[in-house]
């Protein structure tokens, strides 16, 4: 193959790319449509005139062998009339107008076929031209879900899944991490509650020990035994009152 054969074949080839790509289905089919009904306007038209002369045809068969009816009736007279060379020019000019009629007759039989055949064609291209319209709005409504659907994988496409899980468990990590610190707030609020009352128990315990250990200490002293306090004179010390406290303490452990 010679470089102009590959150069053309080249050209070629991208012309029916671009002329591909250019391609709307609904518009050819729309041009193809119209196209169609502009033949069916040609060939009403030449059913028309074919019709016509036909019916011309008719006319002038007719009118011929009616002429021919005509002589032959005249010819009938002029041998009853006893004028047999009048009878054969009637005879001569009916035998002119039976040919022409013959003829017209081929013609006539010639042209009715022609127009049934005509006829045939109309309603065939009026039945595709009908079928064509159901056609095209067919493959109309399946070039529209078509281009619909393209459209939808086109924003599924977009749409980054990877990330959008990426984030809806984030955020499912950060509810759940604030459920929890609400969850242990809970808990510390009822342990801080649950210490206060330890605490206060607690305390109760030791102040009642503290009462019960003043009473008994209270029990060894004199005053405890109904004597009189001694005057300021006569008040122990402090070393006096911790040793009496820890001879009552002995005596109750005793």
């Amino acid at each position: 193959m010679g470089l102009l054969d590959r150069i053309g074949m080249v050209v070629k080839s991208n012309v029916n790319a671009m002329v591909t790509a250019a391609e709307d289905p609904e518009k050819i089919l729309e041009q193809s449509i119209i196209d169609m009904q502009e033949d069916l306007v040609q060939l009403r038209q030449a059913v028309a005139q074919s019709m016509a002369a036909l019916k011309r045809q008719e006319q002038q068969y007719n009118q011929s062998a009616s002429q021919a009816q005509e002589w032959e009736k005249r010819a009938m007279l002029a041998l009853q009339k006893g004028d047999e060379s009048l009878a054969r020019e009637a005879l001569n000019r009916k035998k002119t107008h039976g040919d022409s009629a013959a003829t017209l007759k081929a013609g006539l039989d010639q042209q009715s076929g022609q127009v049934e055949l005509l006829k045939k064609n109309l309603i065939a291209i009026e039945g595709k031209i009908s079928e064509a319209k159901t056609k095209k709005e067919m493959l109309k409504a399946r070039m529209q879900s078509a281009k619909a659907q393209e459209n939808l994988n086109n924003m599924l496409g977009k749409v980054n899944t990877n990330s959008a899980a990426a984030t809806f468990e984030r955020m499912e990590e950060r509810v759940l991490m604030a459920e929890a610190k609400a969850s242990a707030s809970s808990e510390l609020g009822m342990d801080n509650l649950e210490s206060q009352f330890a605490v206060l128990e607690a305390g109760s315990g030791v102040d009642d020990e503290l009462a019960a250990l003043k009473a008994k200490m209270m029990t060894g002293s004199p005053a405890a035994q109904g004597a009189l306090p001694p005057s300021d004179a006569f008040k122990p010390s402090v070393g006096q009152a911790i040793d009496a406290e820890l001879e009552a303490l002995r005596k109750q452990m005793g």
